[in-house]
This record gives structure tokens, C-alpha cells and sequence, in this order.
């Protein structure tokens, strides 16, 4: 006789599971997209939450940091809705248009609906709803992962943004994606949005998040046709739980940038799962991580050279002070007809105390012959040579530390395209190294 073991749930599994059965009912989409939820349910279900026993969640034990699962947060009212009115303010000066969601809840009368030839912009919500035709041909196939934080999300998803860049269109505003947390007490977020850009098309995408002590799951799915090309920069601060995945297909003679800014944010997990289908496309993916005292910021990619005649560049710095830990796993895998790839990847992480931690795992797994591809890692301190440098030319110690930091972040960000924003998120790093110096 055979005995069956079973894992025994922790406290924020079971609420989880709870979560989906109470909802079910309740959530939007027709009956594929409820076979959708089902399925993923179930994933989650047999599974349970990423713990340090599965590789690619080894570093950022999810099991673990998260004990319980906060309460869904209510649908927002006037006084939650004013609460979000000056979230994303890092980009306040930028000329954008802002769509904002409170709660995970999209709120239009907080955000630019104004028309623009070339642009249709909906909620999650209502094309789930509706049967909407991008739904039914995108949604959950943008990229094929097992991944257990996204069929969680996929199960529970509520609401996000639906966006459309029709064919040629040149979008002349940035797209920003506030999500602002409203609640005035903890509570939990399944937001997941979908973007389409379609051939020719040129948008700068800006995904927001602004959560507090909201515990959030997003996701967004980007199609990027052939000879588009797409900026796409996400900003993370959050006090409590944000797990966040990119899953990007990519055509052929596209041009893909992509930027994570993360500070002041306690337990973050970034990971991009970008698969280049179509030859001759060029990316760039790059980060930039400001951490101090226990936060936790996991950047995991998997970089899917699926046809040949791709580039792609991968670099991430990280600061470090305190306690805090940083985690980076990148793996860049080449398939057996993707001749003529050129791949490289680099995470430089720079330690400010003895007690930071930095894990840095690059991976090239390559099946192909003809191809040109490198990864690399760093770790250290400042370099006591150059801090003398400047000192010696009466900087103080404090400031000479702050501009060696400045210098070795501002490498990543001077490569964003638009001037607005680079100035922007190199006004907010030097706002967090006063903070960090005072």
C-alpha cells in the first residue's frame, strides 16, 4: 500500500485558494476565460507558493515572505480615489498621459482619455467582460511559462489596462500606468494589463507602481509587431509584498528598450520573460536597484532568442546599503535556428556596508553554433582610489561617496531615450543618495 503525501498548506495558500473560490463567480471574462482561471488555479493549487526548493525562486523564498495574504481591498470610493490623486509622482513634470488605477481598479475620471489617432485604450475589466477579440487572441499566450506567481495572477486577475497601438501610428506622449494604492489599511491587488503594438508603431510606455502596504501580483503581456518600436520603463515602490512579470514577444526589425527603476521598496521580485520572434530585432534591458536596510529586490530574466539576427544587451546595477539583499538570475537561451545572435549580459552590484548581501546568476544556455554571446557579475565596495581622487581636491567624504555612486548608476540611465524621464529618475536617485548620506 502506497501512501499519498500532501504538502500541508501554509496560512496565506489556503486564503489564496479561498480568494479564488469565493471569486469565481464574480470575476470577468466568458467561459474560455473561466477554463483559463481554472487551469491556472489548479497549477497554483498543486504547487503552492515559489519556495527556496524551486531553482529559479531559490534566492526570493515566497513561501516564506509571504505569511499571509491581505484582505482584497474594497472598491474604491471618493476618499480612496483622492488618496491616489498624486501617486507616480517621481514623473510629475513629465508631459504624459496618465491612466490611473486605484486598487487595481482602473479610474477614468483620474485619467487622460483624450483621443489620439492610432491609440484605443480600455480596462482589463470590460473586454474580459465584452469578448474582447485581443483578449481572446492574446491574453495568457504571450509567452509560455509554468511560472506559479503568474498563474496565480491569471486566476485572479481583475482588472488592468487593454491597449492598442494601431499599425504606423507614432504615439507622442509617453503612456503612463499609475497603480496607486487607496485603501487606508493593508490590503492585496491582481492587476494585469495588455498592450499591442502593432507593425510600424512607436510608443514609450510607463508602468507605475506606487503601492504602500498593498501586497500586488502584476502582470503585463507586450506583442510588439514587425519594425515597431517600444520604451518600455517600469518604476517600483512599494512597503509591502510587489511580484511583477513583463512577458514580451517581439517581431521581426523591432526596436525594444526596456528600463526597471526600483527604490524604496521592501520585498520586490521583477522578472521579464522576453522572446524574440522575428529577425534582425534589436533590445536593450537594463535596471537600476537603490536599496538600504532589509529590502529585498529579486530582477530575474529569461531572455528567449527564439529566430536568428537578434541583439540583445542586458546590464542592471544595484546599491546596497544596511542589510539589504539583491538577487539577479538572467538566463539568455539560444535556439538551435537562431544563427547569428549576439547576446550580453552584465549585473554589477556595488556594496555601501559589510552586511549587504548580492546574489548574481547569469546563465547562457545556447544551441546554436554561429553565434556571439557573453555574460558577466560584479561585486565590491567603492573604489578607495577614486574616493581619495576626489577628496584630495576638497570634496568632502559624504559627497565625494555620492557622486562615485551617482557616476556608477547614471551610466544605466543616461541610455534612457527620453530627456524627460532620464532627468526624472536621475532627480529621484539623487534624492534617495541624500537620504542614504544624511
Amino acid at each position: 500500500m502506497n501512501a499519498e503525501l500532501r504538502t500541508v498548506k501554509t496560512s496565506a495558500e489556503q486564503a489564496l485558494a479561498d480568494a479564488y473560490v469565493a471569486s469565481r463567480g464574480k470575476l470577468p471574462g466568458d467561459r474560455k476565460v473561466a477554463a483559463l482561471r481554472d487551469a491556472a488555479a489548479a497549477r497554483f493549487d498543486a504547487l503552492g507558493l515559489p519556495h527556496r526548493r524551486v531553482e529559479e525562486w531559490k534566492y526570493t523564498d515566497l513561501r516564506a515572505l509571504m505569511r499571509d495574504l491581505n484582505p482584497a481591498a474594497p472598491p474604491p470610493d471618493a476618499a480612496a480615489k483622492a488618496r491616489a490623486r498624486n501617486a507616480g509622482r517621481v514623473l510629475a513634470d513629465v508631459d504624459c498621459r496618465r491612466l490611473v488605477f486605484v486598487d487595481g481598479i482602473f479610474a477614468p475620471e483620474l485619467s487622460d482619455l483624450s483621443p489620439e489617432p492610432g491609440l484605443s485604450i480600455g480596462s482589463l475589466a470590460d473586454a474580459l467582460a465584452c469578448g474582447d477579440k485581443l483578449i481572446v487572441d492574446y491574453i495568457g499566450k504571450t509567452f509560455a511559462t509554468d511560472d506559479v506567481a503568474l498563474a496565480l495572477n491569471t486566476a485572479l486577475m481583475g482588472d488592468g489596462a487593454v491597449i492598442r497601438i494601431a499599425e504606423g501610428a507614432e504615439i507622442k506622449r509617453p503612456i503612463h500606468l499609475v497603480f496607486a494604492t487607496g485603501s487606508d489599511r493593508p490590503s492585496s491587488a491582481f492587476v494585469r494589463s495588455l498592450v499591442t503594438v502593432e507593425k510600424g508603431a512607436r510608443v514609450t510606455l510607463i508602468e507605475d507602481h506606487d503601492s504602500g502596504d498593498a501586497q500586488v501580483n502584476a502582470a503585463l503581456e507586450l506583442v510588439v509587431g514587425d519594425g515597431a518600436q517600444v520604451d518600455y520603463i517600469k518604476l517600483t515602490a512599494a512597503r509591502a509584498l510587489h511580484v511583477a512579470s513583463l512577458l514580451a514577444s517581439v517581431g521581426a526589425d523591432a526596436r525594444v528598450n526596456t528600463f526597471a527603476f526600483t527604490a524604496d521598496a521592501q520585498v520586490v521580485r521583477n522578472q521579464n520573460f522576453i522572446r524574440f520572434a522575428g529577425e534582425n530585432t534589436r533590445a536593450s534591458i537594463r535596471g537600476v536597484n537603490l536599496l538600504r536596510g532589509k529590502e529585498h529586490v529579486d530582477t530575474t530574466l529569461l531572455i528567449d532568442h527564439a529566430a536568428g539576427h537578434c541583439e540583445s544587451r542586458e546590464q542592471f546595477k544595484s546599491v546596497l546599503d544596511g542589510e539589504s539583499h539583491n538577487v539577479f538570475q538572467g538566463k539568455i537561451v539560444v535556439k538551435p535556428h537562431a544563427q547569428k545572435t549576439d547576446a550580453k549580459m552584465m549585473t554589477r552590484a556595488l556594496l555601501l556596508s559589510d552586511e549587504a548581501e548580492a546574489d548574481n546568476k547569469p546563465e547562457l544556455e545556447i544551441f546554436a553554433d554561429d553565434v556571439v554571446c557573453g555574460h558577466g557579475a560584479t561585486a565590491g565596495a567603492l573604489d578607495p582610489t577614486l574616493k581619495f581622487y576626489l577628496m584630495a581636491r576638497g570634496i568632502p567624504e559624504p559627497e565625494a561617496e555620492a557622486l562615485l555612486i551617482q557616476a556608477f548608476i547614471g551610466e544605466a540611465i543616461e541610455e534612457i531615450s527620453h530627456e524627460g524621464i532620464r532627468a526624472a529618475l536621475m532627480d529621484a536617485a539623487i534624492a534617495w543618495l541624500r537620504g542614504w548620506a544624511s
